[in-house]
């Protein structure tokens, strides 16, 4: 039986709100908008959203249309030759606890809502193989991909891995709504950046995986 574990990004695996915050604030200053900034907090009050829906939020100073889409794609590039180069704050025994649920026989992936592009500069900062034989994470998958929702890409990776069990693994209501939308039990990283409004297994560190897997899958 192929058992497999499906995580989210931010406030799951890692946390890039800070250097995110400064990279968009360099790419907003440089469009022109010097009284206009972001702060730590205001990444961290959408993350899980797509990139569309954050830029609407995030810069309402920008008229609809040409002008919002310019700056977030301009601000989507930056962040991720940035982030190459200063990358996020994994949380602890993150990349320790991956290789060992892969030693439990666990077949492990990612899926997030975020642009393409931005798991790979992850998986590139802390050097983990993806797609060899015997990698890490053996499949990744988001929204900037296929601008499909979360909750259909956590179904796309279940059914092209051929996996018979799997869970999700994330922060947010948002997760769990789609894990939910995929037909697939939860665990709930509660260190993360959020809270669910449902019974589901909970972890208070990442490591707290190898012990409570077991019980849902």
């Amino acid at each position: 039986m192929k058992k497999g574990i499906i995580f989210d990004m931010d406030g799951t695996i890692w946390d890039s709100a800070e250097n995110v915050a400064k990279s968009w604030t360099e790419k907003i200053h440089e469009a022109g908008y010097l009284d206009k900034s972001v702060s730590e907090a205001d990444i961290k009050s959408v993350m899980g959203k797509t990139m569309d829906v954050i830029a609407d939020l995030l810069f309402p100073y920008t008229a609809p249309g040409k002008e919002r889409n310019d700056l977030r794609e301009a601000v989507e590039t930056y962040e991720l030759e940035y982030l190459s180069k200063h990358g996020g704050k994994l949380y602890p025994e993150v990349l320790e606890t991956l290789k060992k649920l892969r030693e439990m026989g666990y077949h492990l992936y990612i899926v997030s809502n975020c642009q393409a592009g931005y798991v790979e500069t992850f998986l590139n900062y802390f050097n983990i193989d993806i797609k060899k034989e015997n990698a890490l994470i053996e499949d990744i998958e988001c929204y900037g991909n296929n601008f499909l929702s979360k909750g259909q890409n956590i179904a796309l990776v279940v059914k092209r891995n051929n996996l018979d069990k799997a869970v999700y693994v994330g922060d947010i209501q948002s997760d769990y709504d789609s894990t939910c939308e995929a037909g697939l039990p939860f665990i709930h990283a509660s260190y993360g950046f959020g809270k669910i409004n449902a019974e589901v297994p909970v972890i208070k560190t990442f490591a707290d995986l190898t012990e409570v897997v077991c019980k849902v899958i």
